[in-house]
C-alpha cells in the first residue's frame, strides 16, 4: 500500500501541469480544459431564450463543473505545501490562495454561490483555459509564459516610454479638442475630462463616433492627432516584435551550445559576443552585422591605402628607368 505521502504527492503531480511521459496528469490537464469549456458554453447557451426548455439540464452541468472546480480547488489548497516547500502548511495554503490562479478560482467558485453570480464572473472561468497553453512549449527550455515575461521584463523601460506618450498625447488631444469644441458642444465636451474618451478612442483607432468634432479647428485636430496616434500606438507593438526577435536570437545561441557535444563552439568567444553586444544596446545579430560592417569598412580603408602607396611609387619607378635608357 502506498503511504499517505506518496499518495498526496502523486494527487500533486496529477494536478500540475502535465508532461509527455505522464498520461494521468496530462489527461487531467484536458479534463479539467473540458470542464471548462463547457462550463462556459452552458453559460451562453443559457443565455438564449430558445434554449430556455433545456435550462434545467443545463443548470444541472454547471454544477456538475462547478463541483468538478470545487474539488480541483480543495486538492490544490492540500498539496499546496508541495508547490511552496520552503514553507509549512498553512503559510503554504495562504500562498496559494492568494495567488493569482487561486484567487481565480476562488472567485469562480464563490460567484456561483453567492450574490457575485453574473455571466462577468463566470468569465474569469476563460483564464483558467490558459493552463493549457503552458503544455505547448516553444523550446525545450521555456514556455510560452516565460517567453512573453522575459520579454516584457526585458523591454519594460522602452514599454513604460511609449506607454507615458500615448498618456500625454491623449491628455494633450483632450485639452485641445475642449478649447475648440466646449462652445459649439458644452454638453459633450463639459471640462477637459470628459475629452479623454474622445481621445482614448481616437488615439487607440477604435473610433466609436458617440462624440466627435464639429467645428473646423477641432476637425483639423482630429486629423492630427488621428495620424499621430497610429505612429504612437505602433511603437508599443515594434518593441515587443524586436524582443521576441531578440529572445529568438538568444534562444538558438543556446540551442547551438547545447547540441555542440564535440566542443566546436567556443563558449567564452559567444559569452564575450552577448555581453559587448549587451554593452553596445544591441541584439546579437545586429552587434555581428555591426562587426561585419566594421570589418568591411577596414578592409576598404587597407585597401584605399595601399592603392595610395602604389600611386605614390609609381612615378618615381619610371624616372629611374629613363635615367638608365639614358
Amino acid at each position: 500500500m502506498r503511504s499517505k505521502g506518496s499518495v498526496k504527492k502523486r494527487i500533486f503531480e496529477i494536478i500540475q501541469i502535465g508532461t509527455r511521459v505522464d498520461f494521468w496528469s496530462r489527461a487531467f490537464d484536458y479534463f479539467i480544459v473540458f470542464m471548462i469549456l463547457l462550463s462556459i458554453s452552458v453559460t451562453f447557451m443559457l443565455t438564449f431564450a430558445e434554449l430556455s426548455m433545456y435550462a434545467d439540464v443545463m443548470e444541472a452541468i454547471e454544477f456538475f463543473t462547478i463541483v468538478v472546480f470545487i474539488i480541483e480547488y480543495l486538492l490544490r489548497v492540500w498539496t499546496s505545501d508541495l508547490l511552496y516547500p520552503d514553507l509549512n502548511k498553512q503559510q503554504a495554503a495562504i500562498r496559494f490562495i492568494f495567488s493569482f490562479y487561486g484567487l481565480v478560482e476562488l472567485l469562480t467558485i464563490v460567484s456561483y454561490f453567492g450574490p457575485l453570480y453574473s455571466n462577468g464572473m463566470i468569465a474569469l472561468r476563460i483564464i483558467r483555459v490558459t493552463r493549457i497553453l503552458r503544455l505547448f512549449q516553444l523550446n525545450t527550455n521555456s514556455d510560452t509564459y516565460n517567453v512573453v515575461a522575459d520579454v516584457l521584463m526585458d523591454k519594460k523601460k522602452q514599454l513604460l516610454s511609449s506607454i507615458s506618450m500615448i498618456l500625454m498625447l491623449m491628455l494633450a488631444a483632450s485639452l485641445c479638442m475642449y478649447g475648440f469644441e466646449h462652445e459649439a458642444q458644452p454638453d459633450v465636451y463639459e471640462n477637459a475630462f470628459s475629452g479623454i474618451w474622445w481621445a482614448m478612442s481616437t488615439i487607440l483607432t477604435v473610433g466609436y463616433g458617440d462624440i466627435y468634432p464639429i467645428t473646423i479647428g477641432g476637425k483639423i485636430m482630429a486629423i492630427l492627432i488621428a495620424l499621430l496616434g497610429v505612429c504612437v500606438v505602433a511603437i508599443p507593438t515594434g518593441v515587443i516584435s524586436a524582443g521576441f526577435v531578440e529572445y529568438d536570437n538568444k534562444i538558438r545561441v543556446e540551442t547551438i551550445l547545447r547540441s555542440d557535444k564535440d566542443g566546436l563552439v567556443n563558449r567564452e568567444v559567444i559569452a564575450a559576443l552577448n555581453k559587448n553586444a549587451k554593452r553596445k544596446r544591441m541584439s546579437v545579430n545586429e552587434y555581428l552585422l555591426f562587426l561585419m560592417m566594421q570589418d568591411a569598412q577596414n578592409n576598404v580603408e587597407e585597401k584605399t591605402a595601399a592603392e595610395k602607396v602604389i600611386a605614390e611609387k609609381a612615378p618615381t619607378k619610371k624616372v629611374q628607368t629613363k635615367k638608365r635608357k639614358k
